[in-house]
């Protein structure tokens, strides 16, 4: 541990909270408040939500800033309030809706704690893959309305054996997916343009093109980034491809999927789809996917909610003791590779 993290109260790294008043409580329980104040200076009850209403003397001290949902934009002008300013260590997923690449160029540390978002993320899509392999949305919507017990002859396509699963995108919470589903009876396929022959996910999936995957899968799941050339990405072209009954997951970002295509495959086609993301979000009440019976709609529940927001706490508070010990960010976000994730 630095000389910092033993000094005293004074010498003792400057931080504070750029996040929604709420959310350390939420994210921050009793020992990460004390491992925090073990190395820094901070207020753990206290957070920024606008950058004006500090004192330019509190500005100019500022070494750590420790961010989250909430966070007030971080411009040319505000780095410049903070010379001092060494490291954002940021307790959520992306940052790129908080922080301008001047960051970059100050040299500053930025982390993320995408890596223990994309942990729930997984869960959910994991869940939501057996459940649409045993048509069990489609069940839950019947069963509500009769009294009747299952006695019709099981559909040959509904079941979770030697199925085949099709991953868009080997992101964190696609390769998280793809390891979880290695202990079923699943055939996985995976597209990624940017994937290496030699990477090891490919011990747990199979490279495909996007034209194999939605030709083969029954189940296909989006995990992809928003970027210029994904948007709109998933359309009837491809959609046409999926055999009458097959599903789509997506909890990545709504614009990749073209929703009106989408619409018109369930309609036309019989597709169905679980959707976590939506464009607008929320739809509007009259929107036709919330009246279609093939469409599961969530509320962009997917990531870490209730207890699972300490995990991306922890990674917080680990990237902080790293930073003031000296030690490389386990979790860095590079102003390279920033285009290139969610």
């Amino acid at each position: 541990m630095s000389d910092q993290a033993i000094g005293t109260a004074t010498t003792r790294t400057a931080a504070a909270f750029a996040m929604r008043a709420d959310l350390p409580s939420q994210l921050f329980g009793d020992r990460e408040r004390e491992r925090l104040a073990a190395v820094l200076r901070i207020d753990t009850d206290a957070t920024i939500e606008d950058f004006s209403l500090l004192s330019t003397e509190r500005m100019a001290e500022l070494e750590v800033l420790i961010t989250g949902w909430g966070c007030p934009h971080i411009g040319t002008a505000e780095l410049a309030a903070m010379p001092n300013l060494k490291a954002i260590i940021h307790a959520a997923g992306t940052v790129k809706g908080h922080l301008d690449d001047t960051a970059w160029d100050r040299d500053i540390r930025v982390t993320s704690a995408a890596a223990a978002n994309a942990v729930p993320v997984a869960e959910y899509t994991l869940a939501m893959i057996l459940l649409a392999g045993k048509a069990v949305p489609g069940y839950i919507r019947d069963y509500s309305r009769s009294l009747e017990p299952y006695t019709e002859v099981p559909d040959p396509r509904i079941g979770n054996y030697q199925r085949t699963i099709g991953i868009v995108g080997a992101s964190r919470v696609g390769r998280r997916v793809i390891e979880l589903l290695a202990p079923f009876d699943f055939t996985v396929l995976l597209y990624d343009p940017q994937l290496s022959p030699h990477d090891p996910v490919l011990g747990l999936a199979k490279a495909a093109s996007l034209t194999e995957i939605f030709a083969s899968s029954s189940i296909v799941s989006v995990h992809a980034p928003l970027l210029p050339e994904t948007r709109g990405m998933i359309g009837s072209e491809l959609l046409d491809l999926l055999p009458p009954g097959a599903t789509l997951i997506n909890t990545a970002r709504a614009p990749i999927v073209d929703q009106n295509a989408l619409e018109a495959a369930v309609r036309e086609r019989g597709l169905r789809a679980i959707l976590d993301v939506t464009d607008p979000e929320p739809l509007p009440l009259d929107h036709p996917l919330r009246t279609l019976p093939a469409v599961v709609l969530t509320p962009h529940v997917a990531g870490a909610l209730g207890n699972e927001l300490r995990r991306l706490g922890e990674c917080a508070v680990h990237e902080v003791e790293r930073f003031v010990a000296g030690e490389p960010a386990e979790h860095p976000v590079t102003k390279d590779a920033l285009v290139a994730v969610a």
